[in-house]
Parts: structure tokens; sequence; C-alpha cells
């Protein structure tokens, strides 16, 4: 419910956002660009990563086609079979994403406060993996992009870092326009750049077609038998090859599972099979080529930089995909309660998820700079990278197989089967990169602890709030009993007392009661709500009930994937019977001042942390678009 949005232009006239009906082709091209950009750019680090790499295995015979094998069937499995048809499934109304899955469990989990804290600590934990998940991707793609152009000469060594940061930097500048009319060309791009991809790959194959060996499974035992503990470890470079499947799933909403569907099996993993095989090809005619970019090395002679700007603008729209992920996923918490108000700028008119978060866009731009300055170059920046993507989809296969279990009604063996042959792959993954913790691995978990701790701090420090302003609340009847009895002066317009509770009298009314000693004439309990649902159908956003002596009660409901519209219930009410008109009705909101002083079990330091976040949180007026000059705020101080 904390959210605020500042529209970038007038909202349409009915007031709700909606994805117009798209063709089918027009969707799944739109996919390419918006889904597929972070698993569409992971050969350039790859199998340069599974050779080269802090971990890496000997160019020969037996590695080659072992990894290779190792690509193949987790590109299959956990993509192919895991996400495209089993995750996909579990939409909460057609929404994907760690956060639409605890949604949907929310309700039925309302008397199992034990188990439902469980699954909120790993939903939180997921999407804190997601924020590292984001900050890496845009660096160490558009890095890899670049460092291509070591391979035409060694003067441009010292030119890639400046090149990415202005590049990133770029990107970042870009957002507050919107990416609509951008998003138009990534469909195309992504197009031309798989159908490339493929194309170079097919060219290596053919001059080495020994490779299509490692379509047999049996090479995965023979390369774990020849490389034993090592090979182990090396699995998590492998898992670099299947970056991107929770954006897969996060994004679901945009375009539906047919078009994500389509736009893989038909394009983009034909087109990663070819591109990898080719590489490892390559690799086997030239074994002794030394610390090589083996996708840049496909290019035939005279095409590697139009192949390296082409690269560049891959990972482009693979970063912004990533970007515009976060500030979705942001939304998603604020209106989940798991983080502070902050402005949200619609810069569409029309589609939902055209969204942007100056808070989150310049905080992103830093940490991705400043990664590519420490680290400098790819190869090292992906030790830092895997961790988080194995560990979001652990836990997103831990939340699957609850929504089996608690939603569809499945038989535990039936769902433990399933979790078991998830966690065959998502497990070794996990595992293989603990190794690649002291190598940079840190960095992800220390974004993804910092952002946890406040999103839980937040959390909690809303829930003591909420409990100290309902043992302050009086009870409807009584108020209402107290009110006929003693009668104080009513004046003329309308007042509006905003309540988290849509219970009893809030604080807000009692305050401004006792010093006024006066009310209006008409007098709306608002209470702004949270769906389990992303979105609410417009006939059932608000609900009106009529409370006596000029009291209404008013309940405005909205889906994780929304932002609250006050003037815009105003106008319903309307067609309710209740006619209001914003520009005469007062709005009185509650202002505290926090002091970390109270008997709450929460530490010092995170009742001083959340101070902080509720102090430097997007103002209340702006959130519920109310005209500034309507708005009476009622102080007081609470202690915590």
């Amino acid at each position: 419910m904390d959210a605020s949005v500042t529209p970038a232009s007038p909202p349409p006239e009915n007031g709700e956002y909606h994805r117009p009906q798209v063709p089918l082709v027009h969707l799944a091209l739109a996919a390419l660009g918006i889904i597929y950009g972070d698993l569409g750019t992971s050969p350039l680090y790859t199998l340069r990563d599974c050779f080269f790499g802090s971990h890496g295995v000997a160019v020969n015979q037996t590695n080659v086609l072992g990894i290779l094998s190792l690509v193949l069937w987790s590109l299959i499995f956990v993509v192919s079979i895991k996400y495209t048809i089993f995750v996909l499934r579990a939409d909460n109304e057609g929404e994907g994403g760690t956060f639409s899955l605890l949604a949907m469990l929310r309700r039925r989990l309302k008397n199992k406060k034990r188990h439902w804290a469980i699954l909120t600590i790993l939903a939180a934990t997921g999407a804190s993996l997601l924020y590292g998940d984001g900050v890496i991707t845009p660096a160490i793609s558009v890095l890899s992009a670049i460092e291509g152009i070591n391979m035409a000469t060694d003067a441009a060594a010292q030119f890639v870092v400046p090149l990415t940061c202005l590049v990133l930097g770029s990107l970042f500048f870009f957002q507050r326009h919107g990416t609509e009319a951008i998003g138009r060309i990534f469909g195309p791009v992504m197009v031309a750049w798989f159908g490339i991809m493929g194309l170079l790959g097919l060219l290596a194959i053919i001059r080495q077609p020994t490779v299509l060996a490692a379509l047999n499974p049996v090479h995965v035992i023979t390369y774990f038998a020849a490389n034993g503990l090592h090979g182990t470890v090396s699995l998590a470079s492998v898992v670099l090859c299947i970056t991107g499947c929770e954006a897969l799933y996060a994004d679901m909403g945009h375009f539906g599972r047919l078009p994500i569907r389509l736009s893989w099996y038909l394009v983009v993993l034909p087109g990663l099979l070819l591109n990898y095989f080719g590489q490892g090809a390559y690799l086997l005619i030239n074994p002794e080529s030394g610390d090589i970019n083996p996708f840049f090395a496909l290019a035939p002679k005279g095409t590697l930089y139009l192949l390296v700007i082409l690269a560049t603008i891959a990972t482009i729209i693979a970063s912004q995909a990533l970007i515009s992920g976060v500030y979705s996923l942001t939304q998603q918490a604020i209106q989940m309660g798991f983080m502070p108000r902050m402005r949200i700028v619609h810069t569409s008119e029309m589609v939902k998820g055209q969204i942007y978060i100056p808070t989150v866009n310049w905080m992103l731009m830093a940490a991705c700079l400043t990664l590519v300055l420490v680290f400098k170059d790819s190869s090292r920046l992906a030790a830092a990278y895997g961790f988080a993507v194995t560990a979001t989809m652990t836990i997103t296969t831990t939340i699957y197989v609850q929504i089996t279990r608690i939603k569809w009604n499945w038989p535990l063996w039936q769902s433990l089967a399933l979790l078991l042959l998830f966690l065959l792959f998502d497990g070794s993954f996990l595992v293989a990169n603990i190794f690649k913790v002291t190598d940079g691995g840190w960095i992800t978990i220390f974004i993804a602890t910092c952002i946890l701790v406040a999103m839980i701090t937040w959390r909690d420090g809303r829930a003591i709030l909420a409990k100290h302003y309902e043992l302050m609340r009086l009870p409807t009847d009584v108020f209402l009993n107290d009110l006929a009895k003693y009668s104080p002066q009513r004046t003329s317009g309308t007042a509006v007392f905003m309540s988290i509770h849509p219970e009893g009298i809030p604080h807000t009314l009692l305050h401004h009661l006792k010093h006024n000693e006066a009310l209006h004439e008409r007098v709306l309990l608002f209470s702004v709500l949270s769906a389990e649902t992303p979105t609410i159908a417009a006939e059932e956003r608000v609900q009106l009930e009529n409370l006596g002596q000029g009291f209404y009660r008013v309940k405005a409901y909205y889906g994780f994937m929304e932002s609250p519209n006050i003037p815009r219930v105003l106008e319903r009410l309307g067609k309710k019977g209740l006619a209001i008109d914003i520009y005469t009705t007062s709005f009185f909101l509650g202002r505290e001042t926090l002091l970390p002083t109270g008997a709450s079990p929460m530490t010092k330091w995170r009742k001083h942390l959340f101070i902080f976040m509720s102090r430097n949180a997007w103002n209340a007026t702006s959130f519920f678009r109310v005209p500034p000059d309507r708005v009476v705020e009622l102080g007081n101080q609470v202690e915590i």
C-alpha cells in the first residue's frame, strides 16, 4: 500500500492502465528483447569462464565435450523443462515472480504464521538476490562485449573500462525518458543477434563436426570422472549459461506463457546451442589458443568490430531488461510492505509495466560503475556472478513446490519428487558457487544481505507501528454512540481520514476531534488495502459502507502491480451514490516522529535503520495523489 506515483503524462481517462491486445507474433518478438536479453548474451562469457576463468579446466576433447554437454542439458532441463513447462504454470492472474508466488499463498497460510514467516523470508531473500543480479548483469554483459576489441589490437585495452562506464552511464541516464519507443526495436535486434550467433556457430560446427558428440550425456560422466572435484567446481561457470531464467518468469505478465515459449523453442534455444557448440568446435580446432574469448574468435576476418558493436547493443538490451525488472520488483515490494514509499514515474499512458524509479536507478548506476571500476575484467567479474542466480532458482523451486501442495493440492509424493528433481540441478549449481564466494561471490551476498535486512526491518517496523495504532483505535460502535450522545459541532464539507486498518476509528480522527472539538458534516474513513492479485478489476476496486451520522467507510483495493490513485477512487464513489468534490474535501494524514526508545523487541540499530528509512520515504501526499493544498497533517510521537 505504501507507494507513490508521479505520472510522466496524463493517465488514461478511465484511470486504469491495461495491456492492449497484441498479435501473438508481436508478443513473441517483444519477448525476445525484454525477456531473453540476459540468457541471449551469456555466450559472451560462459565458455570463456569455463576454460580460462579462475577455476577453468584444460582445453582438451574430454573437457570441451563434457562442458558442452553440461551446457546443453542445463538449458534443456532448467529452462526448457523447469521454467517454460512447470514454473510458468504458477501465475498469479498472469503475473509471475517471487512476490507473485508469495501473494498466492497469503490467504491460505493466514492461520499458519510460522509457515508464512518462513516463506516470507525466503521470498524476500530471493528478491534481494535478484537485486544483486540486477547490479552484476549490466556490468559483466557490457564489459564482456566491449572487451571484444582486444581481439583486434592490444592498444585498445586501456579504453575498455572507460567505454564500458560511458555505455552504462548513458543507459541509466536514458531511463527517465522511458523505454516504450526503443522497446519496439529490441525484438528485431535480438532476432538479428540470435541469427548471427547461430550462423557463426554453425560455420564452426561444419569445420569440426566432432563437437556434436556432446549431445550424448555420457560425456558429462566422462568429464566428472576425469576432473573430480575440479569438475564440480567448474559447474559455477557452467551455470552462467542459464542466467536470466528468473527474468523469464518475472516478466510473464507482460507477454503471457505462449509467446515466451514460442520465442524460446523457435529462436533462442537453437541460436544459443549452435553458438555454444560453435565455440566448442573452435576450441577443439585451436586447443592452444590461450586465454581468448571463443565467442569473438568465431567472427570472420574483417567483421570483428561489427560483431563487437552488435554485442554491445545486445548487452544494452539485456541490461535494460534487468533494470526494468528491478523497477517492477521494487514496485511489488512497496505494495507488499517490504519497502518504503518511493517515487514511481509511469512512462507510458497505457502500459502499466512501463515505470521508472529514480532512487533505484541512481543506486543501480552507482553500484554497476563501482563494479566495473573495481574488477576491470569480465573474467574477474564472472567470479562474483552465479551465486545470486543459483540461490534465487533454489528459492523459486522451494516456493513453487509449496504452490503445488497448498494451492493445487498435489499428493505429497508428487511434490517431493518434483522438488528433488529440480534440486538436482539447482542444488549442484548452488554448492559449486560456494567455492566462488572468496573470488568475488561475496559481493552478491553483501548486496543481497543489505537489501534483505532493509526489507525485513521495514516490514517489522511497520508491523510495530500498526500494532501501536491498533491499541489506540476506538471501536466504531462505541465512537458513534458517544457521538450521538455528546453531539459535537459539525462543519460543512467532507473530511477524509486515512487509516491503515479498515476497522475502528483511526487515531488521526480522534486527535482531530480532541483538539478542534468539531467534525465535518460528512466523514470518510478511508483505507487502501493490498490484494493478493497483481491487479483489481475497476468494478471491484471500491467498497462503500454507510455507518450512519454522516460517517462512511471506504475500502480501496489495489493489486501488487498497481499504484493507488485516491482521486480516481473518489470519482468511483460518485457512481455508488456518494458524490465527492475533491477540491472542497480535506484529507487528514498522520505523520509520525519516531523515537527508538520504545519497548519493542527490535534491536537498537534496526530501530535507527527503520527511522532513517521512514524519514526518507516519499511523502504520503504524493503517494495518494491528493492536491497538496487539501491535506492536513496531524503529527504525533511514537516510541518503537
